[in-house]
């Protein structure tokens, strides 16, 4: 059973790489880390969660196209996979849309707070938030290798 879950690591890390390899290349995108579950020791985290740095006029379709590959790939396998998203002065702003389709009033399950004011931008905050520390310092810095 050991096994299992780490193949489950393995393959979330895979999604991660393939997410990143992508993501770089995004005009805007200013650093890519790990956070959360994955980077402990725990044994079957059930999701991956990136956090990427961006640009304030950062244009997040593209990235919110690549984030859907890696929530399509983790779920591929039962686990899930979220992207946070920060502006360059170290505030959390939400996460990736999940829709391909990201306007106003087309999903009425949207819980954003300001739904299609900036596209592809899910800001739950009511839902979510990640610290100013962990945005600030997270765990693994994927990209820009220093």
């Amino acid at each position: 059973m050991r096994d299992t879950f780490e193949n489950h690591r393995t393959e979330l890390l895979d999604g991660l790489r393939r997410f990143v390899v992508a993501a770089r290349s995004v005009a805007g995108v200013r650093q890519i880390a790990l956070v959360g579950s994955i980077v402990t020791t725990k044994p079957n985290p059930k999701d991956i969660d990136g956090l990427v740095v961006l640009a304030d006029d950062a244009d997040l379709a593209l990235l919110a196209k690549h984030a859907r590959r890696l929530q399509g790939h983790a779920q591929s396998f039962n686990r899930g996979a979220d992207v946070f998203v920060a502006d360059g002065r170290g505030n959390y702003i939400g996460r990736t849309c999940r829709w391909k389709d990201c306007r106003p009033g087309v999903r009425q399950a949207c819980d954003a707070r300001h739904c299609g004011r900036r596209p592809y931008l899910h800001d739950d905050l009511d839902a979510m938030t990640l610290s100013r520390s962990v945005v600030s310092a997270p765990p693994v810095t994927l990209w820009p290798i220093a």
